[in-house]
């Protein structure tokens, strides 16, 4: 079972993964605040680099399972070319409606 894009609760969150899953930079740099930061299985990484990598140069997308009340943390199925599928973990942090660091990880 998962949970519709347009069916997440956080307007930013929902921005976030909309820009991710139809592969829109633009849309998707966006969702986030002027110098937004991540980090991946608990290792900051280079928003940039690493978004090129896991998401966009290798068709990533999110299949959303659950979100917490607040929709500030998502469960999801994510694949891409480089890693295939995986059940990964999502935190946001939300300034000014946009994502300004998100953390994610296996689930």
């Amino acid at each position: 079972m998962t949970i519709a894009v347009d069916k997440l609760t956080e307007p930013a969150v929902r921005a976030f993964v909309a820009a991710l899953n139809s592969g829109d930079r633009e849309k998707f740099r966006a969702a986030l605040t002027p110098g937004a930061t991540m980090s991946d299985d608990g290792s900051d990484r280079d928003l940039d680099d690493w978004t090129d990598r896991e998401i966009f140069s290798s068709r990533g997308h999110m299949e959303v399972e659950s979100q917490s009340g607040d929709g500030l943390a998502l469960v999801a199925r994510y694949r891409n070319d480089a890693w295939g599928e995986m059940r990964t973990a999502w935190k946001f942090k939300i300034e000014g409606g946009k994502v300004s660091r998100f953390e994610t990880g296996q689930a």
